[in-house]
């Protein structure tokens, strides 16, 4: 009897075997902490991101987009507080020579300085900067020493008087961005769920000193209805309140929403009352006025509070395929043919929306299909496959989350009608071919996971 559980396993060997996800340099055995993202897993980050970006600039006219310089100025980590405070306490094994968060092992054995691994002996606990340095310039004698940006909102905080200035915003207002951060992190599990390179999807709200609790309980419900747009299953999120011991120095209040992964409940997202915390310490280090000037209150000026939205696009993705996949029984023969792999993405996230497949590749059928593919390339990403019988080539588009195939057969050159299957319920109609751009359309718009 095939296992219908989900596991991180299952996860990862799907990633690879159909092209969403490898490990970086995996011909020199891998380089931890990083992966590379293949066919099918550029295009259903980008779909992500593009689905975010949306969210946030299109559906909200008082938000604009960003896209800062990942190198920036060296103080500009020192205001932020990374340089003095961001830091995980490490030991490493003299006998293994594996390192650890000391705050991640059992504290007994931390206590005896025993390896969690092999037993050895462990090192005193040390304070390591999560930051990468890089250095600028022909001579690398630490004058020229940058850091790879730890997070994105830095360069909104240092960019938000130019914005305020050449697009006339007025509080309240939202800056979006989407980049790649680095953190010198150990990185030993969980596939892509933690990562020294990845991509974040922020967006940085400008408010009024006062009217700050009023906003975050907004941004709060605003991207709670988000998940529910990108067809999560909404019972497997849940928000969860930082205490007072877990509160960022710059935070006055932070929510988490998290998600039910295989390994557990884990931070997907974050809503956080940054106060006016960054703008102050950015106006101290740079010496620049970074107050607004409310003209439309006479010219009184302030520093604005900061509601902030943080969310990793690679930990999205990861999330949109835990959530999706299914090892699903489909009839009752007792052979492993009764089970198929399915991702049940949401069309607007299926990195191809829709396959086309002659039945045959004689009689003129390929060549009826590739026209009819042709005619659906400007509207959807398509795929056309010809290879082996009809029926495995739909385990193949369901197993990448392919949500409609048309099926070109003889029919199709007698009455100009296809068939199309669809991936959840694997109904399948007849449709004019006409009919086939509209009829598709509308079922994307009307699409409900079942």
């Amino acid at each position: 009897m095939q296992d219908s559980s989900i596991t991180m396993e299952k996860i990862v060997s799907l990633a690879k075997r159909r092209g969403f996800v490898f490990q970086s340099s995996e011909i020199y055995g891998g380089q931890s902490g990083a992966w590379d993202y293949g066919p099918m897993g550029v295009e259903l980050k980008n779909r992500i991101q593009r689905f975010w970006w949306k969210e946030m600039t299109q559906l909200h006219d008082d938000i604009v987009g960003l896209d800062a310089a990942i190198l920036m100025h060296p103080k500009t980590w020192e205001a932020s507080g990374h340089v003095e405070n961001f830091t995980d306490p490490l030991v490493d094994c003299k006998k293994c020579k594996q390192r650890f968060r000391a705050d991640q092992i059992d504290q007994a054995k931390l206590a005896k300085k025993e390896c969690p691994e092999c037993g050895g002996e462990l090192t005193e606990t040390r304070k390591f900067n999560l930051m990468f340095k890089t250095n600028i310039g022909p001579v690398d004698d630490g004058s020229g020493m940058l850091y790879l940006r730890p997070e994105t909102a830095q360069g909104i905080y240092v960019n938000y008087k130019n914005i305020v200035q050449s697009n006339r915003m007025k509080v309240p207002f939202g800056i979006a961005q989407v980049g790649k951060a680095f953190r010198n992190e150990i990185v030993t599990k969980n596939f892509i769920f933690r990562t020294c390179e990845f991509e974040q999807m922020e967006m940085q709200y400008f408010v009024k000193p006062g009217e700050d609790v009023k906003w975050f309980d907004y941004w709060r419900e605003q991207r709670w209805a988000y998940y529910a747009k990108l067809g999560v299953r909404m019972d497997k999120l849940r928000w969860h309140q930082h205490g007072l011991d877990e509160l960022a120095h710059y935070a006055k209040d932070a929510y988490d929403i998290e998600y039910e992964f295989p390994m557990g409940f884990k931070e997907l997202e974050g809503v956080h009352n940054r106060t006016d915390f960054d703008l102050k310490r950015h106006q101290q280090f740079s010496g620049k006025d970074l107050q607004y000037i409310d003209q439309e209150n006479g010219n009184e000026r302030f520093i604005p509070y900061i509601v902030e939205t943080s969310a990793g696009l690679t930990r999205q993705l990861l999330m949109v395929l835990c959530d999706a996949y299914e090892d699903q029984k489909v009839a009752d023969k007792g052979t492993d043919d009764d089970w198929r792999t399915v991702l049940h993405f949401h069309p607007a996230l299926a990195p191809i929306t829709v396959a086309v497949l002659p039945l045959m590749k004689k009689d003129g059928l390929s060549e009826l299909a590739q026209e009819i593919r042709q005619g659906l390339k400007e509207e959807f990403a398509t795929d056309y496959d010809q290879g082996g019988a009809i029926g495995r080539r739909y385990r193949r588009q369901d197993e990448v989350g392919t949500p409609f195939c048309v099926t070109v057969d003889y029919q199709t050159k007698e009455d100009g009608t296809v068939t199309v299957r669809f991936r959840d319920s694997m109904e399948q109609i007849r449709v004019k071919r006409d009919d086939l751009d509209s009829c598709l359309k509308q079922a994307i718009k009307d699409y409900v996971r079942v």
